[in-house]
């Protein structure tokens, strides 16, 4: 299976960036690529087997779509594991390690690419949004 990697150095407290990454409270502040978009809602049942859905909107309203799945793995403050859509198999799988290193947490996200996009767009998208999940964590 080929995964892309993407990742950030998130200068801020292993558990902020944690909370940031999985309560849905913080999820609207950063789950989208460009400006031109946002994620007006986002509900997560954070529990091994549990659901999350995340709606991915551009802000003129042109466009939206959810982002859903299900848990797979949490081991809390250093993994959480989640597959996408109903494919409850690797197709569409995601892992997330959260590293302290010296000035934060290094934050990195593997995922299975999906087949309709090439892959330098998905590693473009999935990094922009980690760079606005950053932005967000160290705005406090």
């Amino acid at each position: 299976m080929n995964l892309i990697e993407v990742e950030a150095t998130v200068n801020a407290p292993l558990e902020h960036v944690w909370n940031c990454f999985n309560q849905s409270q913080h999820i609207v502040g950063w789950n989208f690529a460009a400006d031109s978009w946002h994620c007006p809602k986002a509900e997560a049942d954070f529990v091994v087997g549990g659901k999350f859905c995340n709606t991915m909107a551009a802000k003129d309203g042109s466009f939206s779509f959810d982002f859903w799945g299900h848990y797979r793995a949490i081991e809390p403050l250093s993994h959480v594991a989640f597959s996408l859509g109903e494919d409850l198999g690797e197709s569409r799988y995601v892992e997330v390690d959260f590293l302290e290193v010296e000035g934060g947490v290094r934050v990195v996200e593997r995922f299975v690419p999906e087949t309709q996009n090439p892959e330098d767009m998905q590693r473009g998208g999935w990094q922009a949004i980690l760079e606005n999940f950053k932005s967000y964590c160290e705005r406090g």
